[in-house]
């Protein structure tokens, strides 16, 4: 009986065994490689490793864009074995952050999974918050985008949306190059999938993106900003814009459209006001358009300087409509029909041009074409092929109407018509680096045709000069410094009708006139405050970022013609600086300058003496650097137009606290 017993507890016992040895056979060979697949997808998972997106600088290296390194914290709900443990986590969050525990009990009831507690968290709050243990609590890389100086260039710059990719600006079209290509580690966790190891070998860096160097100036970006606001208030309007640019490289110097958007905070803008209108929207240029036109009837030899042309005193019929100038002028010179902007002269020279030859000569200039600039949105203009011209379109087109441009294409034209002849491609990137500092990639002027002679673009250089000597430009004519340029004031279409309440007024110059530094572009939409020509409403606009621009930029001193004056260059400086503008008028209203007397410029600098010898009309050759040390007249003696006043600098010299 026992042996019988024994016997079935053995054959259970190797049954038992045999189901056993089945079952591990079963799930080792038969199923093994099924739930070790299941196993390591459980117990590994493979995580991105974000890579650092791209800085953005200007043209002398001040950051513009960068990266802040924050966390944000999570809590997944059905990975939380204990309710106190919520308790304990809410109760830290709540001190950390000082918000009321309600809120974090609010949050989570509201979820039914993944619950965001804080989101681009950084700061010491990071490193505290990361040392907590609990199942469910977990962190992931969160960086923001920080641009800090806010609103400046936010039209040229752009912004990124909540994936960190760029939507506008250069943050869009460099979108590649900046934000670099995301690595990945594979780790290991336990049950509770809590981390163990991270298996390095299997780990992929990721690569940082490249920085990028504008051509803008923030300096100059700066002064651009602050006259466009300040020309808003001033005149009013839909909105204010400028571009300034080396007419020499095509290089944009500063951009701006006013109204302006910080970049930090764009989602609390309209999607109107985060349009860079300087090259997504178009308008009829009106009279500036003129120096196109002129610069191609004296290229293809239409007129000539000595010609002389009837302004039919202000009225004239052409056809079967009448064309009017605003300034009623009898026979004029050619340059006088460009300086006084008369439209009856510009109508009475187009006639004399085949229009295909006209139509052909102007889209050289880039008109009715993209110009391929590195930025998002830009749009080509209108330029009709001379099959859909009425007989009306030639004289239109000469004097600013039948034709829509980008402020963009204007400026572009503007720079070919005094810089040679040459049309360059609008440039707004100069060099892409990485992160050890070696320049990848270089954005070299890149030339697309010759539009006019050297010889051409010199005598625009001189009609341009004209305008803003004697011509409706006088408003823009800065102080110190020779300017040349033209307004425009053109009807807004609207609804297929030109409006006679809603105008665009323009200006477009560049300074100095002997050797073109910068030429700048200022559009004021819709002005209504009081006038709406551009000679009085954006030439000023022109004047004051000339002269904010000059007392930064000394080489711009040595082309003063207006007086015949001498500034020798040879021995001065280039560090010099140049107190600004507000601190000069300050010194002018310390000196009460007496338009008789001779002031006393003992340790002044060379900006404010220019800038008061010029007021006082006088005569003066300065040589030297840094402040004053010898004037030839006499202070408080007589003023003499025929003495020429000599003035010696010296960077040897202490500054005088009284002024007199």
């Amino acid at each position: 009986m026992n042996i019988n017993r024994l016997i079935f507890v053995v054959f259970c016992v190797f049954i038992a065994f045999g189901a056993v040895v089945a079952r591990l056979f079963y799930v080792q060979i038969v199923k093994g490689d099924e739930y070790k697949f299941f196993a390591q997808r459980q117990q590994t998972s493979t995580q991105v490793i974000p890579a650092e997106r791209g800085l953005i600088f200007d043209r002398n290296n001040v950051l513009l864009s960068y990266n802040k390194n924050d966390f944000s914290f999570y809590l997944d709900l059905k990975r939380v074995r204990r309710e106190e443990d919520i308790d304990t986590l809410v109760k830290i969050f709540s001190r950390t952050f000082s918000k009321p525990v309600e809120h974090y009990y609010s949050l989570i009831k509201n979820s039914k999974r993944r619950v965001t507690l804080e989101k681009k968290v950084s700061g010491t709050e990071v490193i505290h918050l990361k040392e907590i243990k609990m199942n469910g609590f977990y962190f992931e890389e969160d960086p923001t985008r920080i641009y800090p100086y806010n609103n400046l260039a936010s039209h040229l710059i752009g912004h990124l949306d909540v994936d960190l990719q760029g939507v506008d600006g250069i943050e869009k079209t460099l979108n590649t190059d900046l934000r670099g290509i995301d690595g990945k580690r594979v780790i290991l966790r336990d049950a509770n999938n809590n981390l163990i190891t991270v298996q390095e070998g299997a780990t992929i860096p990721s690569k940082p993106g490249l920085n990028a160097v504008l051509t803008i100036n923030k300096t100059y970006q700066n002064i651009l900003e602050e006259e466009l606001q300040y020309g808003l208030e001033q005149f009013g309007g839909d909105y204010t814009l400028g571009i300034l640019m080396d007419p020499n490289t095509g290089e944009i110097i500063a951009l701006s459209n006013q109204r302006d958007y910080n970049l930090n905070e764009y989602n609390a803008s309209s999607d109107s006001i985060r349009r860079n209108k300087a090259l997504t929207d178009t308008y009829e240029p009106g009279s500036t358009f003129k120096s196109i036109a002129m610069s191609i009837f004296l290229e293809k030899n239409i007129c000539s300087e000595n010609e002389q042309i009837f302004g039919e005193n202000g009225s004239y019929q052409f056809k079967s409509i009448k064309i009017r100038d605003s300034h009623p002028e009898g026979m004029m010179s050619l340059k006088e029909v460009f300086a006084k902007s008369s439209n009856i002269g510009m109508a009475k020279i187009s006639q004399k041009i085949d229009g295909e030859e006209f139509y052909l000569a102007v889209r050289a200039f880039g008109f009715g074409n993209i110009t391929n600039i590195t930025l998002p949105g830009e749009v080509k203009g209108k330029l009709k092929n001379p099959m859909e011209w009425s007989a009306y379109s030639k004289s239109s087109l000469s004097f600013g109407y039948e034709v829509s441009v980008t402020p963009l294409q204007l400026v572009t034209a503007y720079s070919a018509i005094i810089n040679g002849g040459i049309l360059y491609q609008p440039q707004i990137v100069k060099e892409l680096k990485n992160v050890s500092g070696n320049v990848v990639k270089k954005y070299e002027p890149k030339e697309i045709r010759k539009v006019i002679s050297p010889t051409t673009s010199q005598k625009m250089r001189e009609f341009l000069r004209e305008a803003v000597e004697k011509g409706t430009g006088k408003k823009a004519k800065p102080v110190g410094i020779s300017a040349g340029g033209k307004t425009g004031t053109s009807r807004k279409l609207i609804e297929g009708t030109y409006s006679r309440q809603h105008y665009n007024a323009s200006f477009v110059g560049f300074f100095p006139v002997e050797n073109p530094k910068y030429v700048l572009l200022v559009l004021v939409n819709s002005p209504s405050n009081s006038s709406y020509y551009g000679g009085d409403v954006a030439a000023p606009i022109f004047k004051k970022v000339a002269e904010r621009i000059a007392e930064l930029d000394e080489s711009l001193w040595k082309f003063n013609t207006t007086t015949n004056n001498i500034i020798q260059m040879k021995n001065v400086s280039l560090e010099t600086t140049y107190p600004n503008i507000e601190r000069t008028r300050k010194i002018e209203k310390k000196i009460s300058l007496n338009k008789t007397r001779m002031p006393n410029l003992i340790s002044l600098d060379m900006r404010e003496v220019v800038n008061i010898l010029n007021k006082l009309n006088i005569q003066y050759e300065i040589s030297g650097s840094g402040r004053v040390v010898e004037q030839s007249v006499e202070p408080g003696s007589h003023i003499s137009k025929k003495v020429k006043c000599k003035v010696k600098l010296s960077q040897n010299v202490s500054i005088a606290t009284n002024l007199y």
